[in-house]
């Protein structure tokens, strides 16, 4: 607590009214050990020693909050370094399946994108040429089909003139019949090569809405549009304009969903048993001012590290203010499977007085009066404590502010001290 809250509560406290300036009071005279009145006194006294009384605008300058004690699912947990990542689950290597030129950048380093955004587009003359192989193809396979119907009427004719009459010779029958047969096979022939001209396209990237507008227009275009395969962000850009491309590179660009980040937490052999895939977790970044972010253990490495005796578990993290960068360092605190419900209040509810933890319960029948009562806790966990002893379930404590309190009582202990 600063210099001035110090000095605003503590006129706050002398204005409530309470007098703690005990040791201004006159010596009670020695009296007879059988004055009883005297010692009721002291007994009365002695009573409220351990009370705190504040204004109720020390009480709202304070930010004395009051609440019942409540189980929770409570489990043991432990801490161990990790980093933030990128969820390379969701990351997309982005390449041309064509050579060619890169003549247009869409994109730069750090941009949002959709699925189906141009990223860049290449100028490809293998592109051209396998378009204009189609394109002939097909025109060879329109061409074969309509042969066909022509071949198979000249034979229908033939054979049927044979039978009625015989006024056409049985070899000009076979003849057609030859005929007709190789016009049926000439247009299987050229639809084949029209499909594999087709598929190739497909292969270099173009739709079937592509390949329909090309059979409809018949203009060949050698420009090829590299599109994002996912949503996402821009976080590598390794192109660069008038540059040659082609399969054979890795990737011109990297694409990686920011919205889900991995950290990767670094667990010692000894604690692997403890927790498992579901198991929860919190992460204290310094990056972000010690701020804690919730995540949850996706995977749980198959080995450990023979050197650190280590095992690299996964945690999955939300990164909806997209405050997280990968890299950065992180604490993890991981919780054990198998929570059970126990009475637990939150770690800033207790306090250390005279050596032993306490907590504050407001006093029945008097308003902002509050009571130091000693507690026995366990192990702190997920900023939540379990109470052993000293408190039931249901009870009222002061859950945030209670450092004032104990600050005040111990002004006042020192006050009667004198």
């Amino acid at each position: 607590m600063n210099l001035t809250l110090l000095i605003l509560m503590s006129a706050l406290f002398a204005a409530d009214g309470h007098d703690h300036g005990a040791s201004t009071q006159p010596k009670a005279p020695v009296v007879d050990e059988h004055d009883h009145d005297d010692h009721d006194e002291h007994d009365d006294h002695a009573e409220h020693t351990d009370e705190v009384k504040l204004s109720v605008a020390a009480v709202k300058l304070a930010g004395i909050r009051v609440e019942k004690a409540a189980k929770r699912a409570h489990t043991a947990s432990f801490v161990a370094p990790a980093r933030v990542s990128f969820n390379t689950d969701a990351m997309a290597h982005v390449g041309s399946v064509v050579r060619g030129r890169a003549v247009e950048i869409k994109v730069r380093v750090g941009d949002a994108v959709k699925t189906g955004d141009v990223l860049l587009i290449v100028e490809s003359p293998e592109l051209g040429k396998s378009q204009s192989e189609f394109l002939q193809r097909r025109t060879e396979a329109e061409v074969a089909a309509a042969s066909v119907g022509p071949a198979k009427d000249s034979y229908d004719r033939a054979k049927q003139l044979f039978d009625e009459s015989q006024g056409i010779s049985l070899a000009e029958v076979q003849k057609r019949d030859v005929d007709y047969r190789a016009a049926v096979g000439a247009k299987a022939t050229s639809e084949a090569a029209m499909n594999a001209a087709e598929n190739e396209l497909h292969l270099l990237g173009l739709s079937q809405a592509d390949v329909v507008k090309l059979v409809e227009t018949r203009e060949i275009d050698p420009r090829y549009a590299v599109r994002a395969p996912i949503g996402g962000q821009v976080i590598e850009r390794e192109i660069t304009l008038g540059e040659l491309v082609g399969p054979e590179k890795e990737k011109l660009m990297v694409l990686a969903d920011t919205s889900v980040y991995w950290v990767l937490a670094d667990v010692p052999e000894a604690r692997l048993g403890e927790i498992g895939v579901g198991s929860k977790a919190d992460l204290v970044l310094a990056a972000l001012s010690g701020a804690a972010v919730a995540g949850e253990v996706s995977q749980v490495a198959a080995e450990l590290d023979p050197n650190t005796r280590s095992a690299r578990v996964r945690i999955v993290v939300e990164n909806g203010n997209r405050k997280l960068k990968p890299g950065m360092f992180a604490r993890a605190t991981l919780y054990a499977a198998g929570a059970e419900a126990v009475l637990t209040i939150p770690d800033e509810a207790v306090q250390t007085t005279e050596g032993k933890p306490s907590v504050f319960v407001p006093v029945k029948g008097e308003a902002n009066t509050f009571a130091r009562r000693e507690v026995t806790v366990g192990k702190s966990a997920g900023g939540y404590v379990p109470v052993i002893a000293g408190l039931e379930e249901g009870e009222s404590l002061v859950v945030s502010g209670s450092f004032v309190l104990k600050a005040e009582l111990g002004k006042s202990e020192a006050t009667h001290d004198h």
